[in-house]
């Protein structure tokens, strides 16, 4: 009679270590324990490698914010399809980036202290803004400040919805922190906030999204060439 043969266990295969991975890993963590929580140790501890295999694919935190960074600014950045207007292209483009920020708010501190340089992912979406630029017929003259004018709104303004987000305690009601606050802004000196006094009342029920496309549109308006008269 023939010995019976025990099968042995499949070993479990693991996926390799990779930049990607390393990454995808550093993301998560910087979305869960910010800038500060980014360290070689708690990424090789979310890795279930050693620090030694990480520096065999980057260099140190440095690069590896840059190469977090343009990976969310590379995916939050769409194509532009053929038909796609300049308005459009530019409005998705901004709310590209106004979305990843929001869920990645480490990334607006990323791009707005990222000098344009070579490679930089903020140079990315400068690019993208200005074709949409030169596509609107802007002067070659004005074309450098109409897309700086909107970079700056677009990083500016998702930077700051971000930290908005992030200066309040979790789970707060969106609604009711806004109403105090508006309440409060209605209790200022008139002579001193006549202004903010004045709009109060439409704080507690803005959308963030909508007021910010509702900008990216003043400024196309102001850079768009005026049509001539037949």
């Amino acid at each position: 009679m023939a010995a019976t043969r025990t099968r042995r266990p499949e070993r479990r295969r693991e996926h390799p270590l990779s930049r990607e991975r390393i990454v995808e890993a550093a993301i998560e963590l910087l979305d869960t324990a910010g800038e500060g929580g980014l360290t070689f140790r708690a990424l090789a501890e979310r890795l279930a490698t050693g620090p030694g295999a990480i520096y065999w694919h980057v260099t140190g935190k440095d690069e590896l914010l840059h190469a977090a960074t343009d990976a969310v600014v590379t995916a939050a950045v769409p194509p532009t399809t053929a038909g796609t207007t300049p308005q459009e292209a530019t409005r998705a483009t901004a709310l590209g980036v106004f979305d990843a920020i929001d869920a990645h708010p480490w990334v607006g501190a990323q791009l707005a202290r990222s000098p344009m340089d070579m490679d930089a992912p903020v140079l990315r979406i400068f690019e993208r803004l200005g074709r949409q630029v030169q596509a609107l017929g802007v002067p070659r003259a004005l074309q450098f400040t109409a897309a700086s004018a909107l970079l700056n709104y677009v990083v500016g303004v998702a930077g700051q919805n971000a930290a908005n987000a992030r200066a309040v305690q979790p789970g707060t009601d969106r609604a009711e922190f806004l109403t105090t606050m508006a309440a409060g802004w209605a209790d200022l000196d008139p002579e001193e906030y006549r202004f903010v006094r004045h709009i109060a009342g439409d704080l507690p029920h803005h959308d963030d999204r909508v007021e910010f496309l509702a900008g990216i549109d003043l400024i196309l308006t102001g850079i768009a060439p005026r049509e001539r008269p037949e």
